[in-house]
């Protein structure tokens, strides 16, 4: 049984938010939900070259990358920086924990 390389990328996107969304949905870690995020976008990244290759459009589609790669930085770093001083106020990076920092 011969796979195209279609169908493996498929695959490889399946294989990769369906790992972000369990991350996202069952861990209670803000760093961990950082890295959920991270595997989602690279899962997203990965549909857009598909979908670009599929369509004969690659330029568009590794622009369209480059731009989400800046984003996801950007996203990356508040996001740790946010875990560091929800650490550094109540001891834990537990999400539940963050009902305590109302006022």
């Amino acid at each position: 049984m011969n796979f195209s390389p279609v169908d493996i990328m498929i695959f490889g996107v399946i294989c990769l938010l369906g790992v972000g969304f369990y991350t996202l949905l069952f861990k209670r870690n803000l760093i961990k939900l950082v890295i959920a995020l991270q595997i989602l976008v690279k899962g997203v990244m990965l549909a857009i070259i598909g979908a670009g290759l599929i369509s004969n459009r690659i330029n568009l589609a590794q622009s369209l990358v480059i731009t989400v790669i800046v984003a996801d930085t950007i996203v990356a770093v508040i996001g740790m920086a946010l875990a560091v001083q929800v650490r550094r106020q109540l001891g834990t990076l537990d999400v539940a924990e963050l009902s305590k920092l109302r006022g």
